[in-house]
């Protein structure tokens, strides 16, 4: 099948005023799940003043990064280039970037002024010698010049594919240091592509299963410091936190916020049994979900909070089930060969993704919510804790190494399977929670 995706040449205002809109079609096409990866360039960004030559270099490697990264674009270096793009406001020279086979040019200038940063862009397609879209001007200070390349590549990646993008996000996750034995974990935030790392809590207590917020203000987790596991909402901007319940001697955990950003859905353990509950965080009251004499856990709200998706074992075996968000009958949606297990729906409501066990291996999957058309993504001694990029195009998990020196790290692929890569953290990590797009 072959699909083929228009560009989209939507107005997009940010700080400032737009240049002339002026679009032509470029396409990515899509021949039976194998993308032909779309031949850009992307030189430095012109310095409009004294001092910023090495702030254009930075940000046009990080655009660069970013599309690459995604698997759907292939950069051309500037070993190849035959002309270079000295002033923003001069017309291109599409001859030349066309002779090397580039069909998307990126251009963008740069002014820093003390600490203040303006960044402006522009994309070209080559072979039509037209401007796709309008030009955009970004403003903020330079210590959040990253934060501009990632908007800069957002916005070339949506006009290109369609697509929304995932590029100016984050993620928390659990940081792992120390022997396998004597693992330390404490929460830490990151851009996506991991850069910029912050630490939310120390290491003196094990801490588990971060989740964003819907807003991204907020991350839900579980915290042993009592010796027991207590759920937890930090504010990411103070890093304060609050205990979310307090029942003496009551396992929870498996938190998760609904789309609403007010109710959240948890496990709660009672003897040999684990049920779901949800509570209203605003006033502490809860609701008792699920009452089977079974094990049910890793809830997750579809994007209209109609829904949870969750694992129980109720038929005797780890399995993926789905019923209304006020509880009631559920409905079993894996049938597989294997054990299935942590469900996160996607944020395009389309799909789940899954962990599976299966004669050995780990795998990271998808399934429609019917069960229907299960794709096994990943496979490796151990895949685990799948989360979604904003717009529901890449899934992040960790991947652990066997043996006693193993090491937890994380990765990210495509929903086809395609470009599957490591993403680089200071230390070990797991457990990824991806946030929306930043504000």
């Amino acid at each position: 099948m072959i699909l083929r995706v228009l560009l989209a040449c939507a107005v997009m205002l940010i700080s400032m005023s737009v240049l002339p809109l002026r679009a032509e079609p470029l396409r990515i096409v899509i021949d039976e799940g194998v993308i032909e990866p779309l031949p850009f360039a992307s030189p430095n960004f012109v310095a409009e003043n004294a001092g910023s030559a090495e702030m254009g270099a930075q940000l046009a490697r990080v655009v660069a990064a970013d599309l690459q990264g995604s698997g759907l674009f292939r950069e051309i270096p500037s070993s190849a280039y035959i002309s270079q793009v000295s002033d923003f406001g001069a017309p291109v020279q599409f001859a030349d970037w066309k002779a090397i086979n580039a069909q998307a040019l990126v251009t963008g200038a740069v002014n820093v002024s003390g600490n203040n940063l303006t960044v402006k862009f522009r994309l070209y397609d080559v072979f039509s010698g037209g401007e796709l879209g309008s030009g955009l001007q970004f403003q903020g200070t330079t210590d959040g010049w990253r934060r501009m390349a990632h908007k800069v590549a957002d916005a070339v990646y949506s006009r290109i594919t369609g697509e929304t993008g995932y590029f100016d996000s984050r993620v928390v996750y659990v940081s792992q240091s120390g022997p396998k034995g004597d693992r330390k974990k404490r929460l830490a935030i990151m851009d996506y592509d991991g850069a910029n790392v912050k630490y939310l809590t120390d290491s003196r207590a094990i801490v588990l299963a971060p989740r964003f917020s819907p807003t991204g203000d907020r991350v839900l987790y579980t915290s042993y410091e009592t010796g027991f596991p207590r759920i937890y909402v930090l504010d990411v901007g103070s890093v304060q936190r609050r205990v979310l319940e307090s029942q003496d001697g009551v396992m929870s955990f498996a938190p998760r916020f609904a789309p609403n950003g007010q109710t959240v859905v948890y496990s709660q353990a009672s003897g040999s049994n684990t049920d779901l509950f949800a509570m209203n965080i605003s006033n502490g009251s809860t609701t008792r979900l699920t009452s089977a004499p079974s094990i049910e856990t890793a809830p997750s709200f579809s994007p209209d909070g109609t829904k949870i998706v969750f694992e129980s074992d109720r038929s005797g075996s780890p399995q993926l089930y789905v019923m209304p968000a006020s509880g009631g009958e559920a409905k079993r949606i894996s049938f597989g060969q294997g054990r299935y297990g942590t469900p996160v729906w996607s944020p395009r409501g389309d799909l789940v993704a899954f962990t599976k066990q299966s004669k050995g291996r780990f795998h990271i999957g998808v399934m429609r919510l019917d069960g229907s058309e299960e794709r096994l993504l990943t496979a490796s001694f151990l895949d685990e804790g799948p989360t979604w990029s904003p717009n529901g195009r890449v899934i992040m998990f960790h991947r652990e190494t066997q043996g006693a020196s193993g090491t937890s790290t994380l990765y990210s692929v495509d929903i086809s399977g395609r470009n599957l890569r490591p993403v680089r953290t200071p230390e070990g990590g797991s457990e990824p929670s991806w946030s929306p797009l930043q504000k």
